[in-house]
């Protein structure tokens, strides 16, 4: 265990590379944005002498579950990484699941493993992520990578922040296109008051150790946090990431802020043909008044988590190629 943490974040010195983004005016467009990241990767797949490979696995037959996996497989395709499938009836044991898990884990062209979540109720979750070899997990939610991720000496002086290309370990996927998205937009982290509405262990906690390992001030707001509005109008930088339809509103931002937008929930509207809409987590018509820059619900960050994810992916395949070299 201890050879596998005993790094810590490397630190690079260019703060904000100037990388291809996309945005309208200032609402910034993760759809082009992730577009534009797999295009980059099917280069850097293409010159690889053996092909990365992501094995994919799903439980049972929720709509929701199959189509994320579906979208998945076909962002694989379109770069070149090469994926495996693995489905299973929702009745599938644990015991089963882990072994499956655990021969992928010994498979040398499987080099990232997704398991779908959610997973039905008999199974325990937590174990099975903690079954995925540590180096595979591209979900980032393995706890020796969790924990890689507290480490930390950007505090130290004369030490500038790392970017996502510099780490040697599987961050979440969300919280790293939203690492992304600021930087491709231009937006310096460093010095920044940021808050983070919202404290759930895929998105908030991540999102505000990244942050601050970028040398921002940040305030994890939630469900306790007394005066939010007035929290949030000190912020720079708002991601929201708290599951509740529209609750930012545009007169709690500060003027010029960046806001990201990582919720996703349904509204109902009988004008549309399924009779409702999907909103984020901020109140969007009066946010983009205030903003700097906002991402949209759909079309901002959800496109960006498959992107990093393939991101990982290949990152991962490397290592591995680094290792037999």
């Amino acid at each position: 265990m201890s050879r596998l943490i005993r790094k810590t974040i490397p630190l690079v010195r260019t703060l904000n590379p100037v990388r291809p983004f996309s945005s309208a005016g200032n609402i910034i467009d993760g759809v082009a944005t992730a577009k534009a990241i797999r295009s980059e990767l099917k280069e850097k797949v293409s010159k690889m002498a053996h092909k990365p490979g992501l094995a994919v696995v799903l439980v049972g037959d929720r709509r929701d579950s199959a189509t994320y996996v579906k979208s998945k497989k076909k962002a694989c395709k379109e770069i070149g990484v090469e994926s495996f499938s693995v489905d299973y009836p929702s009745d599938v044991s644990e015991s089963e699941l882990l072994n499956k898990i655990d021969e992928l884990n010994k498979k040398e062209d499987v080099h990232g493993i997704l398991v779908q979540l959610p997973l039905p109720t008999h199974i325990c979750e937590q174990t099975v992520i903690e079954k995925i070899a540590v180096e595979k997990d591209v979900d980032g939610l393995h706890p020796l990578n969790v924990a890689r991720l507290n480490q930390t000496n950007t505090h130290k002086a004369a030490r500038d922040a790392w970017t996502s290309d510099a780490l040697d370990f599987n961050v979440a996927c969300t919280p790293e296109g939203i690492i992304e998205l600021l930087d491709r937009i231009g937006c310096g982290i460093e010095s920044k008051r940021a808050v983070v509405i919202g404290r759930s262990n895929i998105v908030g906690i991540p999102i505000a150790l990244l942050l601050m390992q970028r040398n921002a001030t940040v305030t994890i707001a939630h469900s306790r946090t007394q005066d939010i509005a007035g929290v949030v109008r000190q912020a720079d930088i708002v991601v929201a990431a708290v599951g509740r339809a529209e609750m930012v509103k545009g007169e709690w931002l500060k003027p010029g802020a960046v806001v990201i937008d990582v919720g996703i929930n349904s509204v109902e509207d009988k004008t549309t043909k399924k009779g409702y809409r999907l909103v984020g987590d901020c109140h969007f018509e009066s946010c983009k008044e205030v903003a700097g820059h906002i991402t949209p619900v759909p079309g901002g960050v959800g496109p960006m988590t498959i992107a990093m994810l393939l991101k990982n992916t290949v990152k991962s395949a490397e290592r591995s190629f680094s290792r037999k070299n």
